[in-house]
């Protein structure tokens, strides 16, 4: 009850701000004569932020107001907490008055919707903070991606023509740089992310385009971005292809040389193979035929669906911005590319590794319209899942049992197909092996804590290691979780909370159940018990998978030695140590205590945090997996020696 009435409390005051806000805003604007008839609304992201309606541009106010806008669009259809918006707005240096300052701009943008005919529920209250609704209206970013999709589909379809047309439609939804005349940090990634995505759907307008033999009529929008982007090898590519094929063989021999110098000139890298094989072809006067552009794919048997085997997103995923642009860069950007790109996401347990690939595979799925496939490899071996994923391919009859014969199959089976494979908990190199796509078209995903070395060999890998949530994502996550105003109420309490977390999102999860099932607790009841409690991994854990139980998987695939190295250095009063420090703890040679501290660096147990001052590594616990390690110890080192 008492919960309730404070849940109440807070919903009153919100809205008493936002009622004194919009009285303040009345005072300022004019009321519009009579009723208004309900008029759809039509915002724009993709140039100068604009909202339009019957033609006309509505004025939006300043700067702060603007923010606040875009932050609602880019998160349309979803709820944009309080704290989210302040931190966008002010940067993570907001005034006293924050709060007050966002309700005020919420409740003159619900004014001037208002006052061209659009209902309130434009912009609704809810908690933790506000939602903009497309519904009845709508946002040209969101159209962008659908006709980006939709052309994916028609190239599948062979309708080369008509996936041109699409994209053609999309890309006339620009007006210029994204997100123009918002002026905020956040603005300017989301907008640099925007303006990757126009270039990768130029790119593949221009690919189907020469598909079409529109050689010549390309020829000069490519020179143009060429000349504006030079150190784009795939426009470069394509200018040359339509020089050589509109009779201009020695133009297309000097784009080449051009290309090479600046590339040299302004990375220090010569340009790719695909572009000096394609030069090779000029000089020979052989070009062969241009292949399929990269949003086309082989044709799909009738009546055969594409699999889509991606388990359930997280309902709690949060943040990993960087990490989710990274992935993009990866697999996405360079998906014209012949070679096969590889993503290796990896962490300490709990990290959030599966949550981040499955997102990101979700966000993505539309750019793989041959499907996606994917496999939990902690319950399979890697026979199983290839004859899982040959069934999926449409492969029919009796499969090979030799792993080589069915991994030759697999990959005959990827051909000409554009997918993307997900390989969650790999442990070692030869569990994926025979699971990795030969087709330079298709793209893989792996996650877990293995260092898995000799992905190394692939020149397309990226090896991402994602650690812990921001403060403010994790509070995020608490709020997610709770699915009520608890995590707010207290902000430095919540703080408190989620470093007691260790801001690891399954320990996080962990604290939000027990909120979740505990209603008459409030934030600082779990503080105090975490706080108090001798075993605070135990108030942590939730079900079989918890992270006690993840940490003690880790502990087990260690050697004795090893094992007894992770306990000992839990000793250390720092959790912050050099390799010097570990010799003494450990009572052996400096040198063998490195080889120690890396064996449990590889098992993602402790992670490096750079030099100290004399240039000797330093080496982290997380606190959580410390308490692990102290708990661990009587069982490990009773009466042992480490020998090595």
């Amino acid at each position: 009850m008492k919960l309730r009435s404070r849940t109440i409390f807070r919903e009153d005051e919100e809205r008493r701000r936002e009622s004194a806000a919009e009285h303040r805003t009345k005072s300022l604007e004019p009321s519009s004569p009579g009723e208004v008839a309900e008029e759809a609304l039509e915002f724009r992201i993709l140039g100068p932020l604009e909202v339009c309606t019957r033609g006309r541009t509505l004025t939006i106010g300043g700067p702060r107001q603007r923010a606040v806008l875009s932050a609602l669009l880019l998160s349309a259809n979803q709820v944009v907490s309080f704290d989210s918006l302040i931190e966008k707005v002010w940067n993570g240096q907001p005034p006293s008055t924050a709060r007050t300052q966002v309700a005020i701009c919420i409740a003159a943008l619900r004014k001037t919707f208002r006052t061209v005919g659009s209902d309130r529920d434009t912009i609704v209250t809810a908690t933790p903070g506000y939602m903009l609704t497309l519904s009845g209206h709508s946002l040209d970013s969101v159209r962008f991606e659908r006709l980006v999709a939709g052309s994916v589909r028609l190239a599948a379809q062979n309708r080369t023509a008509e996936a041109a047309e699409a994209l053609r439609d999309a890309l006339a939804l620009w007006r210029g740089p994204a997100l123009g005349g918002v002026y905020a940090p956040f603005a300017e990634t989301e907008a640099a992310r925007l303006d990757e995505q126009r270039m990768l759907t130029i790119e593949q307008q221009m690919a189907l385009r020469l598909q079409l033999g529109e050689h010549q009529a390309v020829l000069g929008e490519l020179q143009a971005l060429v000349s504006a982007c030079p150190l784009r090898d795939r426009l470069r590519y394509y200018l040359m292809l339509a020089q050589y094929r509109c009779g201009r063989r020695a133009e297309a021999l000097t784009t080449y040389r051009d290309g090479m110098r600046h590339s040299v000139e302004e990375i220090g890298l010569e340009l790719g193979t695909e572009l000096q094989d394609l030069h090779n072809a000029i000089l020979r006067d052989d070009v062969p035929q241009p292949s399929r552009p990269a949003v086309a794919v082989a044709d799909a048997g009738e009546g055969n669906r594409a699999p889509a085997q991606l388990p359930e997103c997280d309902a709690y995923f949060v943040g990993r911005n960087r990490e989710q642009w990274l992935l993009d860069d990866a697999l996405l950007a360079r998906t014209a590319e012949n070679s096969s790109s590889v993503v290796h996401i990896t962490g300490s347990p709990g990290i959030g590794k599966t949550g981040l690939a499955v997102h990101w595979a979700h966000r993505s799925a539309h750019r793989f319209p041959d499907g996606q496939l994917f496999a939990d490899l902690r319950q399979q071996e890697p026979l199983d899942v290839l004859h899982q994923f040959l069934r999926s391919l449409g492969v029919e009859g009796t499969l090979p049992t030799d792993l080589a014969e069915a991994s030759e199959l697999y990959r005959s089976a990827l051909a000409g197909r554009r997918m993307l494979v997900v390989l969650d908990h790999a442990s070692s190199y030869a569990q994926v092996r025979p699971l990795l796509p030969g087709n330079g078209q298709c793209r893989a995903l792996i996650t877990g804590r293995a260092t898995l070395d000799e992905l190394l060999q692939n020149p397309g890998l990226l090896r991402l290691r994602i650690g812990p949530l921001s403060d403010d994502e994790s509070s995020e996550m608490l709020t997610g979780v709770l699915r009520d105003a608890r995590a707010e109420e207290s902000p430095e309490t919540t703080r408190r909370l989620v470093r007691l977390c260790s801001n690891t999102p399954l320990a996080l999860r962990a604290a939000g159940a027990r909120l979740l099932t505990k209603q008459h607790w409030q934030v600082h009841d779990l503080v105090r018990r975490l706080e108090r409690s001798t075993d605070r991994l135990a108030e942590l854990s939730i079900g079989e998978d918890s992270l006690r139980a993840r940490l003690d998987r880790s502990l087990a695939e260690l050697d004795r030695t090893a094992a007894v190295a992770y306990t000992e250095l839990s000793r250390l009063d720092s959790p912050d140590f050099c390799a010097a420090n570990a010799s003494e703890a450990l009572e052996m040679d400096q040198m063998d205590a490195e080889d120690l501290i890396e064996t449990l660096v590889d098992a993602q147990l402790l992670e490096v945090v750079g030099r100290g001052r004399w240039g000797e590594m330093r080496y982290r616990w997380q606190e959580l997996v410390r308490l692990h390690a102290q708990a661990c110890r009587p069982a490990q080192t009773c009466g042992a020696h480490l020998a090595v």
